[in-house]
């Protein structure tokens, strides 16, 4: 097991270095790429390949996370990253909403090292379901989750303690994140005992709410300009090309 995984972590970080030395890329006007078409532009399918092996090698599958999750965030993370979107390279979170609110569905995986660092529960806006998340809003005041890619920014502290600002990169799904206020936070919503007694999470607004005593580590492991992806298994979203937006 352990040859394995120096294995798998030589594999991943050839994968950065294959990465670093592409030709170069126009670095955008603005912080988030103008007009790009989809997200797996600019990666082949070779590079994904070698990111099946972690998956395999962290048994996602026996956490349940979608195997087609991981591989649509692992294309987007390779893309954003060699855009020059992504600043904290490091690690990579899936929200996986294909998942009922009851299990863990939040993932942060060591990209670089090659190890799960937090799989934890995570909440959904009220108005997307009860216990599965079915239904997703880009619209203020929806109350609902919003799918796709998105950029962490910087920790602070809120009306719900201490958070984290995110900002919504795929046009049409979540770039209204920001004047809805999309965060990630605590609430004590998020746990175990409220599935107990509920069967089901509490719900937020529409923000990723987390549990409270893995706020902070959480947080501070993927703040400032790393890469969280929130998947479903809807039609539209699968087959969409992503627009990103400035």
């Amino acid at each position: 097991m352990k040859a394995l995984c120096i294995g798998v972590v030589a594999l991943l970080l050839f994968s950065f270095t294959s990465l670093k030395n592409s030709p170069p890329v126009p670095a955008p006007t603005a912080s988030i790429p103008h007009h790009i078409e989809n997200v797996t532009t600019g990666v082949s399918l070779a590079d994904s390949a070698r990111f099946d092996l972690l998956y395999d090698n962290l048994d996602l599958q026996g956490l349940s996370l979608s195997r087609e999750a991981f591989h649509k965030a692992v294309l987007g993370f390779l893309s954003l990253q060699l855009t020059g979107v992504v600043r904290n390279a490091d690690v990579l979170s899936i929200v996986d909403f294909s998942l009922p609110s009851s299990q863990k569905r939040l993932f942060v995986i060591d990209m670089l090292n090659g190890r799960l660092l937090f799989n934890t529960l995570v909440a959904h806006g009220r108005n997307s379901g009860t216990l599965m998340a079915t239904r997703f809003s880009n619209r203020i005041n929806s109350y609902m989750s919003s799918l796709g890619f998105y950029l962490t920014g910087d920790a602070f502290i809120g009306a719900h303690g201490y958070s984290l600002q995110l900002e919504g990169l795929e046009r049409g799904w979540n770039d209204h994140a920001s004047s809805r206020r999309i965060i990630m936070h605590p609430a004590d919503y998020v746990s175990e005992e409220h599935v107990q007694e509920c069967g089901y999470l509490g719900r937020s607004e529409g923000c990723p709410a987390i549990p409270e005593a893995l706020n902070q580590p959480i947080i501070d492991e993927i703040k400032g300009g790393s890469c969280l992806f929130l998947y479903a298994p809807n039609k539209r979203f699968t087959h969409r090309g992503a627009r990103f937006s400035s």
